[in-house]
């Protein structure tokens, strides 16, 4: 992959001819130097300092522009020269004569001959003799010495002329080249520094553009506070939008700039990854990784920016990044279709081989850890026939010793990162080894058969592979390595089968016997971490260990031999895994209990012969290699020793079996009785956390029975107030009843007055009936929320005998002291009731008694109108005038509210008829600016499209100027240009000049 910035300059357009007359540049230099009749020639550096005298001391601009323009003819041959003498004048150059775009380019161009380093190779030559590697640094050194010449410098990249613009984004890219931090620093403090450097993405000429791009990546190296800045101005959204006008992956090396701009602004930089994410940016990245069908024929630079891409999706979900950010990003991948999109390349035919390689890699770190991708990957199938699992194809390639070592590393660590936290991934790997799940018609591979037959074939590194692989099927799963006790493997034919953990000792045992492709050490290696693995925190597989006697003897030989350095790490393993069998032994076999292991260690080995074997493995240099982090990443197979998890195992087991191997037989009996003191404990406590934890989910549920009692009273004593209220309300309209009912009894007779109610006050009496009615239902309906009440008030008293504890008890007693309470305010209110049911049956007798009354008018009208006096009939009369005149009143005043009401009615739809005229004048006046935005858009458009048609007009004419020289030089006629400066020797010049006196 090629670096950044390294070598980019034959990658560019070349620099367009300067506008300016050659021939008068030539005899301006020719003056300077002396002219024909001078004798001796001067020197190179005498030339530089007559030209530095002419800037500083000409007075005309045109005479100042040459000098600098002949500066920079001489500046890549003399670049030390031109540096010492003409730096300082060229930076007031660019202080004094801003207005002249034509200077400020040539002074531009000749800092950027002095400050870089990126010769062409015949320069690159000669310097090498004047052994000057440091040049380029020391000049930026005396640049940036002044910040204001950096701060000058970004002024100049404001400027919309080719000719200003483009020199001074070259230079401040090789300023940042030998001096990144401290130009970093100036442009931070900068006001707008980085802005004015973002304004170059949006640049229409593709050369700024470029360049562009190349100088932010030199700015953003290594400065987060820059590269948040720039991801804040929108960055993201304007490098993919570059990235998808060139074509994605099939773009050309402006793809391959930005994506490492990109990754420059992502990697180890967790807010731009947020920014990144919540910006929808991770979507836009699905359409990179849409490979057609036909894969044949992938040029170079797809290759590397299909390579870049897919290091860009491994930088946002890297396990070096916080765990939530990560697993943000993963799940964002899988709803988006990208996880899906790199199963599609992983499963696809005709893909180059590290392509194929870094696809693994990067779908192993989008399914690491995160469940939902885990599942599907193990969805995936092969375009195969009969349909294959993606795990089995890429478990194929592991175990097969004629595909790449760097893709076998890669498929590991993909079946590493599928089993990583993933206990349903680990229990589906291991059943297809259990022997009720084995397929016993032959006609499908199994993970398990592939892990097993890499595991037990005669090619080493299959053998450290299948290992590793196997030992994340158990990491931190006690129930799957008692489960993994059960398989059985049948050896050879007419031979018993024997279980899957006695072959692995076999091999251990016999592996200097068998002929192995390889190194030996490797396969032992590898069987010695899975047992480890297998054996630790697990103490039945530990007993299965030990009930083969043979496997102590072996073990304590290989610990106690003296072999060369190459078997040290065998013997290292062998102390952990032998320390690994007395820890976590139940002492179920007399014959090796943990004493019993102790006492042979210590006769056959030593105590610190033996701790310092098991020190072996921690000091070894791969050792701390595979620690560093999760990717398996080797030079070569031979250096295929330690896997990443097994390092964390032996850093935690290391200690515990130092103290165990010292601990005495007391110790381990003490050890031993506290064990089953604290299982003990652990058993109380977990029995009682459990009645505690009921309790308190009964008590829960009582505070939420409280909480509604609570809030039913509330609204009982509401509904009694009003009830209590409006039984009020009647007693008085009785009262008054009785009252009118006692006047008139004093001047009429009882007829009278049932006839008086009779024509008075019928509606009044129905009106009463239906609210006794509804009375009567709201207290039946309150008895039996009473009931109710009653029924949960001696649950809570049943749960109060259940309770366990005296501290739960006591809550739950608290609680039923407060419903006693509640049920004593209850019985206060069933009291108060229970009165004014009485209050409503006085009522009622009363109310019959008026119907009786009615009923006996209702039987003699007639007899009491002959016999009645002629004196009351004025009192009726008065009594219905009276209700006449109320209702007239209330009449009068409807009809006045009626007619406020609407007067309040007109003015509302005036005032509404107003705004709306507002609102569409408003309108129109919208609608008359945005015609003249549109307007104006489309001139500024023409304008723009104008500019781009001179500029490509004087393109052709730079074009038409130099086919013209062309023509003229194979006519023969002398045609001069600042390149017969650069390039011309000085005696031909000499040569020239006497040519043309004689002429």
């Amino acid at each position: 992959m090629v670096e950044p910035g390294a070598a980019r300059t034959c990658r560019r357009p070349r620099e367009p001819e300067r506008a300016g007359p050659p021939r008068a540049a030539m005899n301006f230099l020719r003056g300077v130097m002396g002219g024909p009749s001078a004798g001796a020639q001067p020197s190179g550096a005498e030339t530089i300092q007559k030209l530095c005298d002419r800037v500083a001391s000409s007075t005309l601009l045109d005479d100042r522009r040459d000098a600098v323009r002949a500066l920079k003819s001489l500046s890549k041959k003399y670049r030390l020269e031109v540096g010492f003498q003409a730096m300082e004048h060229l930076i007031n150059v660019l202080q004094t004569d801003r207005s002249d775009s034509e200077i400020i380019g040539y002074t531009l161009d000749t800092l950027f001959n002095i400050v870089s380093n990126d010769l062409e190779e015949e320069e690159q030559e000669e310097n090498s003799q004047k052994q000057v590697d440091d040049l380029g640094r020391q000049f930026t050194e005396i640049f940036i010495k002044q910040q204001e010449n950096v701060t000058l410098l970004l002024t100049f990249l404001e400027e919309f002329d080719f000719q200003v613009r483009w020199p001074g984004v070259k230079l401040l890219t090789s300023l940042l080249k030998q001096q990144g931090p401290q130009v970093q620093q100036i442009i931070l403090v900068s006001p707008m520094g980085v802005s004015r450097l973002m304004d170059l993405l949006a640049d229409s000429r593709e050369v700024i553009r470029n360049d562009g791009v190349l100088l932010l990546q030199q700015l953003t190296k290594s400065n987060a506070a820059i590269q948040k800045i720039v991801a804040f101005e929108n960055a993201f959204e304007r490098l993919l939008d570059i990235v998808t006008d060139e074509g994605n992956s099939d773009g050309g090396i402006v793809v391959e700039d930005c994506l490492l701009l990109l990754q420059n602004l992502l990697k180890n930089n967790n807010s731009n990854q947020n920014f990144f994410k919540e910006g929808s940016y991770i979507q836009r990245m699905k359409p990179w990784f849409e490979v057609g069908d036909d894969n044949s024929g992938w040029s170079a630079q797809k290759v590397t920016n299909l390579h870049l891409m897919l290091q860009l999706v491994r930088v946002l979900v890297s396990p070096t990044n916080p765990p939530g950010a990560t697993s943000s990003c993963q799940k964002t991948m899988f709803h988006c279709g990208l996880l899906q999109q790199l199963c599609t390349i992983l499963m696809a035919t005709g893909v180059p081989a590290d392509i194929l390689t870094e696809t693994i890699n990067t779908v192993s770190e989008v399914i690491r850890g995160c469940q939902i991708n885990q599942d599907y990957f193990a969805s995936v199938n092969a375009p195969s026939n009969p349909p294959r699992s993606a795990i089995v194809v890429l478990l194929m390639s592991m175990v097969n010793e004629r595909q790449p070592f760097v893709l076998r590393c890669a498929v590991l660590y993909c079946f590493q990162c599928f089993l990583y936290k993933n206990q349903k991934g680990q229990g589906e790997i291991v059943s297809t080894l259990l022997p009720s799940t084995i397929d016993a018609t032959g006609n499908s591979v199994s993970a398990g058969q592939l892990l097993c037959g890499g595991l037990f074939s005669t090619d080493s590194l299959s053998n450290w592979c299948a290992a590793v692989a196997l030992a994340h099927a158990l990491q931190d799963n006690a129930t799957l390595k008692e489960q993994l006790l059960r398989v059985q493997l049948a050896t050879s034919i007419g031979n018993p089968p024997v279980s899957l953990l006695q072959q692995c000792t076999n091999i251990l045992s016999q592996g200097d016997k068998i002929d192995r492709r390889g190194s030996k050490v490797q396969t032992r290696v590898g069987l010695l971490m899975l047992l480890c693995t297998w054996l630790s925190d697990c103490p039945i597989a530990v007993t299965h260990f030990l009930h083969n006697s043979a496997n102590i003897p072996f073990l304590t030989g290989q610990i106690a031999e003296n072999l060369g350095e190459e078997e040290q790490l065998v013997q290292g393993l062998c102390a952990l895994l032998l320390g690994i069998c007395i820890y976590y032994n139940d002492n179920s076999l007399e014959n090796c209990r943990k004493e019993k292991l102790k006492q042979l260690i210590e006769k056959r080995i030593g105590k610190e012969n033996f701790i310092e074997k098991l020190g072996f493995i921690s000091k070894h240099e791969l050792y701390s290699r595979a620690a560093q982090k999760p990717q398996p990443s080797f030079s070569s197979p031979d250096h295929m020793m330690f896997d990443h998890e097994f390092t964390k195992l032996v850093k935690e087991l290391e200690g515990i079996i130092t103290k165990a191997i010292y601990k005495s037989s007391e110790e381990d009996k003490q050890e031993e009785e506290v064990k089953k003191t604290l299982e003990q404990h652990d058993n109380i406590v977990t029995h009682y956390k459990k009645v505690i934890r009921e309790q308190d989910q009964q008590l829960e549920e009582l505070k939420q029975k409280v909480n509604t009692l609570k809030s039913q009273n509330e609204q009982l004593q509401t509904a009694v107030t009003q009830q209590m209220s409006q039984i009020q309300q009647h007693k008085d309209q009785y009262n008054l009843l009785k009252v009118q009912l006692g006047k008139d009894n004093q001047h009429h007779t009882s007829h009278s007055n049932t006839l008086q109610m009779n024509g008075i006050q019928p509606e009044e009496i129905s009106k009463l009936r239906q609210e006794i009615e509804e009375l009567k239902n709201k207290h039946e309906v309150l008895q039996g929320q009473l009931r109710e009440k009653d029924s949960v008030i001696e649950n809570m008293k049943s749960l109060q005998s259940e309770t366990g504890t005296n501290e739960q008890s006591s809550q739950i007693t608290a609680g039923l002291e407060h419903g006693n309470e509640l049920h004593r305010e209850l019985e206060a209110l069933r009291i108060q009731i229970q009165s004014q049911s009485l209050d409503i049956s006085k009522l009622q007798s009363e109310k019959q008694e008026l119907l009786q009354q009615m009923g006996l008018f209702r039987t003699t009208p007639y007899c009491w109108g002959k016999a009645k006096n002629t004196a009351s009939v004025p009192a009726l009369g008065d009594s219905s005038a009276v209700i006449a005149a109320k209702n007239s009143e209330l009449e009068g005043r409807l009809l006045q509210e009626i007619k406020e009401l609407k007067n309040d009615v007109k003015a509302l739809s005036e005032e509404k008829a107003l705004l709306k005229q507002h609102l569409d004048s408003v309108n129109s006046t919208v609608a008359v600016l945005q015609n003249e935005k549109s307007k104006l858009q489309q001139e500024v458009a023409e304008s723009k499209k104008e500019q781009d048609d001179l500029l490509v007009l004087l393109a052709d004419q730079d074009q038409k100027i130099l086919a013209l020289k062309n023509k003229l030089k194979e006519l023969g006629e002398p045609v001069e240009d600042e390149d017969d400066i650069e390039s011309g020797d000085q005696g031909d010049e000499d040569e020239e000049e006497e040519g043309e006196e004689e002429d």
